[in-house]
């Protein structure tokens, strides 16, 4: 997927699983949850070493069928990395200018950490796809986003933290275009997170509904 298609994607997909794992293993077995469930948009964190092996595994097994992005992603070395081995998407906790420049120069949609307007508008101008509402999104939860959106309606939010199927329909409804889901993407079985995947999906896709 080109860059557009890669941001089209997430939007229309509107969930995203937030996966820190172990090993290759249990993020295939997460990936397949993902993917039964109707999650097909995935971001494997930096947190953990093997983040690039876990990409690069799940591409290979699921190949278009989901799209998968480096999270924590937070200097130039690891963006460059997370792009050999396969992520189509860039998530941080920060803004960060060469990681934007990596983004550029390979086409790679980045969705930045931002908790003031100064902030997401500078990293607006220098080409991010997305502006990730953290941490504070953990705090303030889905009021956040109608708070950012109402001055600049144009600002991309990608939500992380505090998203549950409860409050889904309010997120949708103050403008978020993306949620990040960790707890209910990652624990469990299989079938669990197809589970949750498909309670979440059906929420989101009755809010746009309403919206």
């Amino acid at each position: 997927m080109n860059k557009a298609e890669t941001v089209c994607r997430m939007k229309e997909t509107g969930i995203m699983a937030v996966v820190r794992v172990e090993t290759i293993e249990r993020g295939l077995e997460i990936a397949q949850g993902c993917v039964d469930g109707g999650v097909d948009v995935m971001e494997i964190s930096y947190t953990n070493a093997n983040a690039g092996e876990v990409i690069k595994a799940i591409k290979e097994k699921f190949g278009d069928k989901i799209c998968v992005g480096a999270g924590t992603v937070l200097d130039a070395t690891t963006a460059r990395l997370a792009i050999m081995n396969g992520a189509e998407f860039f998530v941080a906790p920060n803004f960060d200018k060469d990681v934007q420049t990596m983004a550029n120069l390979y086409q790679i949609p980045y969705g930045p950490g931002c908790s003031t307007y100064t902030e997401m508008l500078e990293a607006l101008k220098a080409g991010a796809s997305y502006i990730k509402a953290f941490p504070i999104s953990n705090y303030y939860g889905p009021d956040l986003a109608k708070v950012f959106k109402v001055p600049c309606p144009q600002i991309p939010i990608l939500a992380s933290g505090g998203v549950s199927v409860d409050n889904v329909a309010t997120w949708v409804k103050n403008g978020a275009e993306v949620l990040g889901v960790g707890g209910l993407l990652t624990k469990g079985s299989a079938a669990d997170i197809t589970a949750n995947a498909k309670k979440l999906r059906e929420a989101l896709v009755a809010a746009r509904k309403d919206k």
